[in-house]
C-alpha cells in the first residue's frame, strides 16, 4: 500500500478527514455550541422578521419557519458532540429546521450567507463578553475610589526609578490607578462601538439582488451602526483586533499595579496586608502568609497579553477577503482574554476592599526619608531668593553630610544647613529654624501641593468627587447598552411566539 493510500485508509476517504476533525472542526464546533448558538438563533429570527416585512415570504411561510425555530432543542445542541455528519453547527441547525418545516425552511437562507451571518454572530458575542468585562472593570473602579477616599491623609513615599522620590499619599497613588483604569475602560468603550456594527445584508460579499432591509436587521439585532461597504462587512477584522488591543493594554497597565502591591506586601515594605481569604500558607514554613491571589493575578494578566497577541498575530497577513473561517480560530483567544480580565477585575476589587494599610509605618518612613528635601530646596528659593540650581546644590550637600553621619531627614539641623550654605554662597541663610522644620515636614509637603492633580487632601477630595460623578455616567451607559441588546432579543422571541405554533 502506497503512502497516499495508507493516509486515506487512516483518515477516511470522505469529508471530514480524521485529523482535520480533531485539529479544526471538532474544536470549532465545541466553541460554537457553547458561545455562538444564541446569537445564531437571534439572527435567524431577525432575518425571518425582515423577510416577512419586505414581503419576500408570506405570513404562512414565516409562521412555519417560526414554529420550526420554536421546536429546536437548543439544550440538546449545546450538549451534542461533533459527528462529522454536518460541516459545522450552522448546517446542523439548518438541517433540523428543514426536518421541522420542510423545504419552506430554505427561505430562511434567502439573501443570507455564512459570511455576513458569521461575522455578525461574532460581533454579537464579542459585544456581550466585552460588556461583562467592562462591568467588572467599573466595579473595581468604584472600589478603588472608595479606597482612595479612606486614604486621603495616609502619607507614603512616592518612588521614581525605584528610589524614594517625594512624599505623597495612598489616595494620590490609587487615583493614578483609577485614571489609568478609566482610560482602559474608555478604550474598551471605543472598541465596543466599532464592534457593535452589523454586517447582515452583505451576504457572501456583494449584498443581494433581493430587496432586503439591512438597516432593519441592524435595528432588530440592537446594533448601533451598519458596516456599510459589503466587502468591508465580511473582510474587516479590525473590530476584533481593537478589542484585543484594548484588553492587552488594560492587562499591562493593571499588571504594573499588581507588581507594586506584591512588593508592598513584603515584610521589608510592610505597607499592606492582604486579608486571610486571599493568602495561602507554606507547607514547611509556619510564618508564611503568601499573597498568592496577587501572584495569580500577575500571571493571569500576562496570559491576557498573550491571548490578545495571538489574536493580532493570527490577523497578520490574512488576505483581505472572507475572514469567517479564520475567525473560528481567532475569536476564542479574544474570549479567553476578556474572561480572564473579568475575573481579575473582580478578584482585585475584593482584595483591595479587604486589605489593611499600615498607616503608621508609612508615616514614620516618610518622616525620616530624604524624600522631603525637594521642599527644602524650594523653600530656600522663597526665603533667600536663590536660584533653584543653587538651592539644589546646598540641599544636596546637606543630604550627603546627613547620610554620612547617619541622620534621618527629620534630624537635619539648622546649623548643618547654614554650614553648607556658607560653603557654597558665602553667607548664612535668612531661613529660620521653624521654616526649616516646616520644609522637612511631609504633611506640609503634601498639603501645599494643591495644584490640579497634586496630592493635597483638598485636591484629592475634588478629584474623587469628579470621578464618582463620571462613575455614574459610565454605569448608566453600560446599563443602557446591556438593556438595549437584551430587549432586542426579547422582542425577537415575542414575535416568534406570536407567529409560531409550538
Amino acid at each position: 500500500m502506497g503512502n497516499r493510500e495508507s493516509i486515506m485508509e487512516s483518515e477516511g476517504k470522505v469529508f471530514p478527514g480524521k485529523t482535520y476533525t480533531e485539529a479544526v472542526l471538532e474544536p470549532a464546533y465545541n466553541e460554537a455550541k457553547q458561545h455562538l448558538l444564541d446569537a445564531m438563533m437571534a439572527i435567524n429570527k431577525a432575518h425571518l422578521i425582515m423577510l416577512k416585512e419586505q414581503q419576500l415570504i408570506s405570513q404562512d411561510e414565516a409562521s412555519q419557519i417560526a414554529t420550526a425555530i420554536a421546536h429546536l432543542d437548543l439544550d440538546h445542541l449545546r450538549h451534542s458532540s461533533y459527528t462529522g455528519e454536518f460541516e459545522d453547527l450552522f448546517f446542523q441547525v439548518e438541517s433540523q429546521l428543514q426536518q421541522h418545516a420542510g423545504d419552506v425552511a430554505g427561505y430562511l437562507h434567502l439573501a443570507k450567507s455564512r459570511n455576513d451571518m458569521g461575522v455578525t454572530i461574532y460581533r454579537m458575542v464579542l459585544r456581550e463578553k466585552l460588556l461583562v468585562t467592562m462591568q467588572s472593570g467599573l466595579q473595581l473602579r468604584k472600589q478603588l475610589l472608595q479606597f482612595a477616599e479612606e486614604h486621603i491623609h495616609t502619607l507614603m513615599i512616592g518612588y521614581t526609578h525605584t528610589q524614594q522620590a517625594q512624599p505623597t499619599t495612598m489616595a494620590h497613588y490609587i487615583m493614578a490607578v483609577v485614571d489609568s483604569l478609566t482610560r482602559d475602560i474608555r478604550r474598551m468603550t471605543a472598541a465596543y462601538h466599532n464592534c457593535n456594527r452589523s454586517s447582515m445584508g452583505a451576504a457572501a460579499l456583494t449584498t443581494s439582488g433581493f430587496p432586503i432591509d439591512r438597516n432593519r436587521m441592524k435595528e432588530l439585532l440592537a446594533f448601533d451602526e451598519l458596516v456599510e461597504n459589503s466587502y468591508d462587512a465580511i473582510s474587516g477584522a479590525d473590530y476584533l483586533g481593537e478589542v484585543a488591543t484594548s484588553i492587552k493594554l488594560a492587562a499591562i497597565n493593571l499588571g504594573r499595579v499588581v507588581q507594586d502591591l506584591l512588593l508592598w506586601c513584603t515584610q521589608e515594605f510592610a505597607a499592606i496586608k492582604v486579608a486571610s481569604p486571599y493568602v495561602q500558607i507554606s507547607s514547611i514554613m509556619p510564618q508564611k502568609r503568601n499573597p498568592v491571589s496577587l501572584e495569580h493575578m500577575r500571571a493571569l494578566l500576562s496570559s491576557c497579553v498573550g491571548n490578545a497577541d495571538s489574536v493580532l498575530a493570527m490577523m497578520h497577513n490574512t488576505p483581505f477577503g472572507d475572514i469567517v473561517d479564520t475567525e473560528d480560530d481567532m475569536q476564542p483567544y479574544a474570549w479567553k482574554s476578556l474572561e480572564l480580565m473579568d475575573k481579575i477585575y473582580r478578584l482585585l476589587s475584593v482584595v483591595v476592599g479587604t486589605m489593611d494599610v499600615n498607616k503608621e509605618v508609612l508615616r514614620k518612613r516618610t518622616e525620616s526619608s530624604f524624600a522631603t528635601v525637594t521642599e527644602l530646596a524650594d523653600t530656600l528659593v522663597r526665603t533667600d531668593k536663590l536660584s533653584f540650581r543653587t538651592s539644589h546644590h546646598i540641599v544636596s550637600s546637606v543630604v550627603k553630610r546627613a547620610m554620612a553621619e547617619g541622620l534621618a531627614a527629620n534630624e537635619i539641623t539648622w546649623d548643618l544647613v547654614n554650614e553648607k550654605a556658607s560653603e557654597i554662597i558665602g553667607r548664612h541663610l535668612i531661613m529660620d529654624r521653624d521654616t526649616l522644620a516646616q520644609a522637612l515636614d511631609p504633611e506640609n509637603f503634601v498639603q501645599i501641593r494643591s495644584l490640579p492633580g497634586g496630592p493635597s487632601p483638598q485636591e484629592m477630595i475634588r478629584m474623587i468627587q469628579i470621578r464618582c460623578h463620571e462613575q455614574l455616567a459610565l454605569d448608566q451607559w453600560l446599563t443602557e447598552s446591556d438593556h438595549k441588546s437584551r430587549t432586542a432579543l426579547q422582542i425577537l422571541d415575542e414575535v416568534m411566539r406570536e407567529w409560531g405554533n409550538p
